[in-house]
């Protein structure tokens, strides 16, 4: 019964990953707008009923991608955090194993773009709906801080996976707009930011600039709220 059981599980993850895969090429293809449940059923082989059973709408699709992807970087990034201690490095090999696990998607992303840069969309990674996506994307960049042993202020510790997720997005951004040969403004990008970021932190624990981290984490809370 247990064969049966974990025959049948595969069999239901093989038709999830063929559905979510061909929803992806139609929406490069044709567009998010323009790609029906109906025609990704139909490309992948199975019927509607089906799709839907596996999926409620396009937009769980989506969802799909982002936790697959998202699995993708994590398993990336497993064996440096496990023994890089510099945070630095850290975060430029969380980074940089981002782009290069996302490559695949970039013509994808830059036609999906519009929908996940609406704030109103549940696309968004910013909206509930993209909320276990965005945690998990935080949490890696809790490993990356938590995994340093480079001394920072506590308080910013504390603050920093966030706004690290926060600068991956802007990292994102700008990624999806680069058209340059295996998205190389992008890696270059990275190395010019990531030192920048890596000295201000650095400062963040030295007694002349404790008042203004405590200033700028203050800030933080009251956007936040």
């Amino acid at each position: 019964m247990t064969d049966v059981s974990e025959a049948r599980n595969r069999g239901a993850e093989s038709t999830r990953e063929v559905i979510v895969e061909t929803a992806l090429r139609l929406f490069r293809e044709r567009g998010f707008d323009a790609t029906t449940m109906r025609a990704i059923a139909a490309e992948a082989g199975v019927s509607v009923g089906n799709a839907y059973y596996y999926f409620d709408s396009k937009e769980a699709l989506i969802q799909a991608y982002y936790d697959r992807a998202q699995a993708e970087h994590e398993e990336a990034c497993r064996d440096f955090l496990a023994t890089e201690q510099a945070f630095a490095a850290r975060l430029s090999g969380v980074l940089r194993e981002w782009v290069r696990v996302s490559e695949p998607y970039h013509e994808f992303a830059v036609k999906f773009f519009k929908h996940a840069a609406e704030p109103t969309n549940p696309l968004s990674p910013f909206s509930k709906h993209s909320s276990p996506a965005r945690e998990a994307s935080i949490a890696i960049y809790r490993q990356v801080v938590e995994g340093s042993r480079d001394r920072m202020n506590a308080e910013l510790r504390e603050e920093l996976p966030e706004l690290l997720w926060l600068l991956s997005m802007g990292m994102v951004l700008f990624w999806v707009h680069d058209t340059s040969p295996g998205c190389e403004r992008t890696y270059r990008l990275i190395d010019v930011t990531v030192p920048l970021v890596d000295r201000l932190v650095g400062l963040s624990h030295l007694p002349g600039l404790r008042g203004i981290t405590k200033d700028f984490i203050a800030a933080v809370h009251e956007l936040r709220a």
